[in-house]
């Protein structure tokens, strides 16, 4: 059964960095695409960033474009999202998500969701 877990969430100051990581087990990289989501009270969940095996692709919103990273541990079953640079405007729920194939922006296209790390960023 698929499952996708984040971490890694927490309370940093402007200009700080944090490293999230989304645990997943059912699947492999191999046929799977995994994105990082976000969304903050009372907006929509808006794409970050997304991974796939094939081709070792990976996508970034323009929001996380020079601040964010993301990348993999095929060993461990890990994606992760290293963000630096943080901003007021990064604080949201995270979430991890996993589809077949490609990856897109589109919510409605991903198939399974973890339950979401909150990311705070404020002085």
């Amino acid at each position: 059964q698929v499952q996708l877990v984040e971490s890694g969430g927490g309370l940093v100051q402007p200009g700080g960095s944090l490293r999230l990581s989304c645990v997943f087990s059912g699947f492999t990289l191999d046929y799977h695409s995994i994105a990082w989501f976000r969304q903050a009270p009372g907006k929509e969940r808006e794409g970050v960033s997304c991974i796939r095996k094939r081709n070792e692709g990976t996508y970034y919103a323009d929001s996380a474009k020079a601040r964010f990273t993301i990348s993999r541990d095929n060993a461990k079953n890990t994606v992760y999202l290293q963000m630096n640079a943080l901003k007021p405007e990064d604080t949201a729920v995270y979430y991890c998500a996993a589809r077949r194939y490609l990856c897109s922006a589109y919510i409605g296209q991903y198939d399974y969701w973890g339950q979401g790390t909150q990311v705070t960023v404020s002085s």
